[in-house]
């Protein structure tokens, strides 16, 4: 059970009461040594960055899209992680990605600056390249 290709295990899962996450689900998390957290009843905030990240990917990526299959559905989900992790700036790590990409080496400064469409045009990435 790893995370991406980093190799970090997930040390918690955090899900609601739902009655789709039954004991047995628990009870395979638990036997890979990942913690289940269970928040409390009737307490919507209480996974408030879960919910902050499925409204995120809704409104800029999922509610512009018509998906046809699962197929393209885990492909759209993969590359708008990608872009959120390593592109898209983040108010509380000060406009900064959680991992970003490493920077360039090379013409302090850089005169042109490239646009790359990601998922057919809905999200533009930008860098700077050296002239």
């Amino acid at each position: 059970m790893d995370l991406d290709d980093r190799g970090q295990q997930p040390r918690f899962l955090i899900h609601d009461r739902d009655s789709k996450f039954t004991h047995a689900f628990d009870a395979l998390f638990r036997g890979e040594g990942v913690r289940v957290i269970r928040t409390p009843v009737r307490a919507p905030n209480a996974n408030a960055h879960m919910e902050r990240w499925v409204g995120s990917i809704r409104r800029e990526c999922l509610d512009r899209l018509l998906i046809f299959n699962r197929r393209q559905l885990e492909r759209v989900v993969r590359d708008y992680i990608r872009h959120y992790n390593t592109q898209r700036p983040h108010r509380a790590l000060e406009l900064q990605a959680p991992d970003p990409s490493p920077p360039v080496h090379g013409n302090p400064a850089p005169t042109r600056i490239r646009r790359r469409d990601i998922l057919g045009g809905i999200i533009h990435e930008y860098e700077a390249v050296a002239a």
